[in-house]
């Protein structure tokens, strides 16, 4: 991944991202899947310019849908969530 914006995907917009950002200075991110934990965070540091402190990352497995009688899954992908450095939390609240 050399590519800034081939790392972030954009922001993962759920009420568990949400009141993760208000009460503990975390931002949730949808990631490329093949990105790591080093890369996601040089990522985030050198888009918003804000220091991190800690990168966790999970892999989200697609969903079955169906439409008719065909059935399908959704893409798989991966989160991250992304731990603020202490002087950095009101960035959370700016997004």
């Amino acid at each position: 991944m050399k590519n800034l914006y081939s790392v972030l995907k954009g922001p993962c917009l759920t009420e568990k991202a949400a009141l993760l950002q208000e009460d503990d200075g975390k931002v949730v991110f949808k990631v490329h899947p093949k990105a790591n934990k080093i890369e996601i965070k040089k990522a985030v540091e050198e888009m918003f310019d804000v220091k991190v402190a800690h990168v966790r990352t999970t892999n989200m497995h697609g969903k079955q849908k169906r439409v008719g009688r065909h059935i399908g899954f959704t893409d798989d992908w991966k989160k991250a969530y992304i731990t603020l450095a202490e002087g950095e939390i009101n960035f959370a609240n700016e997004l």
